[in-house]
């Protein structure tokens, strides 16, 4: 049987298969180059900030909690023009930082005076412009939370364009969409797990909208059920190549996940694509979608209707973690079975009352055996013991902004960033804070994209800044 450390490399060969132009430095999926939020980095600057070891920033047209993608020279993300109210898809030179095209890639949104903005008939403070995007060297995939899904070539022409609401129905969520597509072995897959019945959305005026009618439904007409789905792809033509029904127990709220699919290779080398949401986990057949296992629930008896998922499941050490919703504990899942998995399935559990190591928000990362895990309910960061669930340390973080960005793991530290643009790095084996920094305004909020590592430098996200960071001497 292959070794943890073999089945890692099995699976980043799985994910790189078919991108012979990414590179081992690159970061072409929003959780990194592994899927698990770890970069192998070198010499990242121990001080830092605004003014200082800032190769270059690069002014946004607007707010996005996208983590930005890297391949070579070429930085993605997206974004919104708040003077126009249009989605963007942009290229930036990761080497200056100049914006090497631009391109409306989605339908617009409507801000409003409070930082808010009306979405689908529902106000919220999210952007469509949360998903991050995806590569495999030669295609560039964007998403966006109303649906539009876009597609280019490295020097910004574009290649094909679809709305998945136009194509499948509207979505059902009580918050912005915001799942990252996934771009592994020549193929795209885009869950779309949802809520069984339609939101009701307040029309302008305050009147609420009980479930319609929507695009396509006449008044009084019956609204049948929605169902939750995988979408896989063709990154070429953007045709679908299989649509694949995932039912799931869980009620109302509880069906919603915001969460991205991650591939995995067992140690028969089978390949599955991983996803979680609805109250369960599952693995699936890239090829087929069809469903090679399940294990569930964290919901015991399915009681909580409104435990909606938004992390993404990470692998480690032959276990996958999966945190439940709000102050609930994390699940050490072990891979490798078929069917429907029974209670010896499950590695362990975080202990403790009330609060065990949790995740609302952010997912957690792995590295050298170890997830860590970033509480935004708890304000504290938390290193795991993969095999056994043991905690190694717990650093408390400021409880004056939330901690929703997902920790990065490079150069033997952790790097997280508040809704103010606070980053903080801590030394991954004592758990010490050892740099913390504003790189936003002290009236910022709402900032959530992740730090990327690629080619030894850091990528800083702010709500209209993008900041590289890396060494002075570095060329």
């Amino acid at each position: 049987m292959p070794s943890s450390s073999m089945r890692c490399v099995l699976a980043v060969s799985f994910a790189l298969a078919t991108a012979n132009a990414v590179h081992a430095q690159d970061w072409p999926h929003w959780r990194g180059p592994a899927y698990n939020g770890a970069a192998a980095a070198r010499d990242l600057p121990t001080e830092f900030g605004p003014d200082k070891n800032v190769r270059w920033q690069a002014t946004m047209p607007g707010p996005g909690a996208s983590t930005p993608i890297v391949v070579g020279d070429r930085i993605f993300l997206t974004s919104v023009d708040t003077k126009r109210e249009r989605l963007v898809a942009m290229c930036l030179r990761r080497t200056d930082g100049k914006v090497l095209w631009s391109k409306d890639a989605g339908s617009g949104y409507k801000p409003t005076a409070d930082g808010t903005h009306i979405a689908r008939g529902k106000r919220t403070r999210a952007t469509y412009a949360s998903p991050s995007a995806t590569t495999d060297g030669e295609h560039v995939v964007f998403f966006f939370g109303n649906g539009d899904l876009v597609t280019y070539d490295f020097d910004g022409k574009e290649i094909w364009r679809r709305n998945i609401q136009e194509d499948y129905g509207n979505f059902a969520f009580n918050w912005t969409f915001a799942a990252s597509p996934t771009l592994v072995d020549g193929v795209v897959y885009l869950p779309v797990l949802q809520r069984d019945e339609p939101i009701k959305r307040r029309q302008r005026g305050g009147r609420r909208n009980r479930g319609g009618p929507e695009r396509g439904e006449q008044p009084g007409q019956v609204v049948q059920a929605i169902d939750s789905f995988i979408l896989a792809i063709n990154p070429s033509n953007g045709k679908t190549i299989y649509k694949h029904v995932r039912p799931s127990p869980a009620k109302v709220e509880s069906l919603e996940s915001y969460t991205s699919m991650v591939p995995f290779v067992g140690a028969d080398g089978r390949k599955e694509m991983l996803l979680v949401g609805g109250d369960v986990i599952t693995g699936h057949d890239p090829k087929t979608g069809k469903e090679l296992w399940r294990w569930g629930t964290w919901n015991e008896g399915h009681r909580e209707r409104f435990w909606r998922l938004v992390p993404s499941v990470v692998v480690g050490d032959g276990v996958a973690l999966v945190c439940a919703p709000k102050r609930e504990p994390v699940y050490a899942v072990k891979l490798g079975g078929s069917g429907v998995l029974k209670a010896d399935a499950l590695a362990w559990q975080s202990k403790g009352r009330p609060n065990p190591v949790s995740s609302d928000v952010p997912t957690p990362a792995f590295a050298d055996g170890h997830f860590y895990v970033l509480s935004d309910v708890r304000s504290a960061l938390s290193k795991v013991r993969a095999k056994d669930g043991e905690v190694v340390w717990t650093t408390p973080m400021s409880k004056e902004h939330l901690w929703r960005s997902s920790p990065t793991v490079a150069d033997g530290r952790v790097w997280c960033m508040n809704h103010n643009g606070v980053v903080a790095v801590i030394d991954a084996a004592t758990g010490k804070i050892v740099h913390q920094i504003a790189m936003a305004g002290a009236d910022d909020d709402l900032i959530r994209a992740s730090i990327v590592v690629a080619h030894n430098q850091l990528l800083i996200r702010t709500n209209d800044t993008l900041f590289c960071v890396a060494q002075s001497a570095d060329k």
